[in-house]
């Protein structure tokens, strides 16, 4: 890998005497470890048989913590979606049993959607999956680099950016 982002270098400051190279091999390796973790997450919903959007719905409940549950509303909204497209994509977890929709027993109109023991397991599945080429990944690094990588990328990735589902 070293060597074709070597060439790669060697390459374009050769063609563009104002490309700073420095710039250009953080910029490579921050895309070449975006596609790795990107392949990453496919692998993993490939193991678990999950669509995004499905493990994002999942997670979304996860992240709202114990009960793990809420409103239709409130997933829509949590997730940027409107609530029809919400609405579509909870059957399909409802059929297999991952989630469940309840009508609150003092109004029937309300309707509050609960991740299962099932869907609990399922999300920790490809969760646990996730996080192995994660930790594989980062593997070379001593604990002191990964703290100072984290420090770096804080000041690189500042709020809004670090904002994800």
């Amino acid at each position: 890998m070293e060597e074709s982002i070597d060439r790669h270098l060697e390459t374009w400051t050769r063609e563009l005497d104002w490309l700073d190279p420095l710039t250009e091999a953080i910029t490579v390796r921050l895309g070449m470890a975006s596609r790795y973790l990107k392949q990453s997450r496919e692998r993993a919903l490939a193991g678990s048989g999950f669509k995004l959007w499905q493990f994002k719905i999942l997670l979304t409940l996860r992240r709202l913590g114990p009960p793990y549950a809420t409103s239709p509303s409130r997933l829509a909204d949590e997730m940027g979606l409107t609530r029809g497209a919400l609405s579509n994509r909870l059957a399909p977890l409802e059929e297999a049993g991952l989630i469940e929709r309840t009508h609150d027993t003092g109004d029937r109109r309300r309707v509050e959607v609960r991740l299962t023991d099932a869907g609990h397991a399922a999300f920790e599945e490809h969760a646990k999956a996730e996080n192995r080429d994660e930790t594989d990944l980062l593997a070379p690094l001593t604990p002191e680099e990964r703290q100072t990588l984290d420090h770096l990328l804080r000041k690189l990735l500042p709020e809004p950016f670090t904002r994800h589902g």
